[in-house]
């Protein structure tokens, strides 16, 4: 999946400085409890509730990646301190 995403950028980034997006990947140690592998696979879903997804997983990741590259205001306004202050304000005191 990250390889994924790195090609997709890679693809839709071309001047970028930072290509191939892959070599920034780190590999470091698991923490503990963590999930050996997560499996992407919505057979079940389908067979029993008749779903089927609109976009296939590759196209919907591109569609994804161009989102946020599009979108940067966005990215940098729910980033900031102040949209995190909002968050706290407005949510802070509810339990889930």
């Amino acid at each position: 999946m990250v390889r994924l995403v790195c090609s997709t950028l890679d693809e839709l980034c071309p001047a970028s400085p930072l290509r191939p997006h892959a070599k920034l990947i780190e590999h470091v140690r698991d923490r503990p409890g963590h999930d050996l592998r997560y499996a992407v696979d919505s057979s079940r879903i389908e067979r029993e509730l008749d779903w089927h997804p609109n976009v296939n997983l590759p196209d919907g990741i591109r569609r994804t990646v161009a989102w946020y590259l599009s979108n940067a205001e966005w990215i940098k306004a729910v980033t900031s301190a102040a949209y995190r202050h909002w968050i706290d304000s407005n949510y802070g005191g509810r339990n889930a």
